[in-house]
């Protein structure tokens, strides 16, 4: 039997992300196990191994956020910190209007990023 995509995330962590998400058109979850977005090969939002979902963000618009909400930047994963990215508080998850926001900001800054080359043949 399959196991069902992203079964290992939090529920109420993965709801408010994929509301989101759905913020900008044509934006769709990626993944096997833990949800993601990416556009032309940079990752801008995920959900980490803590339940924890991160967005890149433009330096201004990063430290403004840290600021405002009182949060660190993203760990990604046991030991690794995501520099470009911060960690959205629980307190947002409720605030789809605040979180398509930044999120579309997020969207945006990764737009202005040059195109990763691709690995596939």
């Amino acid at each position: 039997m399959a196991k069902n995509k992203f079964a290992d995330v939090d529920p109420a962590v993965l709801a408010a992300y994929m509301k989101m998400i759905e913020g900008v058109e044509g934006v769709e979850a990626r993944g096997a196990a833990a949800p993601y977005t990416s556009l032309n090969g940079n990752m801008y939002s995920s959900i980490s191994k803590f339940n924890e979902i991160g967005l890149r963000l433009a330096k201004d618009e990063r430290e403004a956020f840290l600021e405002k909400y009182g949060t660190r930047l993203y760990h990604s994963i046991p030991g690794y910190v995501q520099r470009e990215y911060v960690t959205v508080p629980p307190a947002l998850f409720g605030n789809t209007r605040t979180l398509r926001s930044w999120f579309r900001k997020s969207y945006d800054y990764v737009s202005s990023l040059p195109a990763k080359p691709t690995k596939k043949k």
